[in-house]
């Protein structure tokens, strides 16, 4: 995806996306190249943008 900034990949994303997508956003972490990120940190071509959602664990 395109865009200088974390912000702007997930824009990008959105676009694509959709609402749907938006919408678990403000439930996930945000890394970049396995790090987590702040929106405004910015971001190379090569650089790997994940969108972690939340996960529980425990007995089942």
């Amino acid at each position: 995806m395109p865009g200088n900034t974390v912000s702007e990949v997930i824009s990008e994303a959105v676009a694509r996306f959709g609402a749907d997508f938006e919408r678990v956003l403000g439930t996930c972490r945000i890394w970049v190249n396995g790090e987590v990120a702040d929106s405004d940190a910015p971001v190379n071509d090569n650089d790997e943008v994940a969108i972690l959602p939340p996960v529980s664990g425990g007995d089942q």
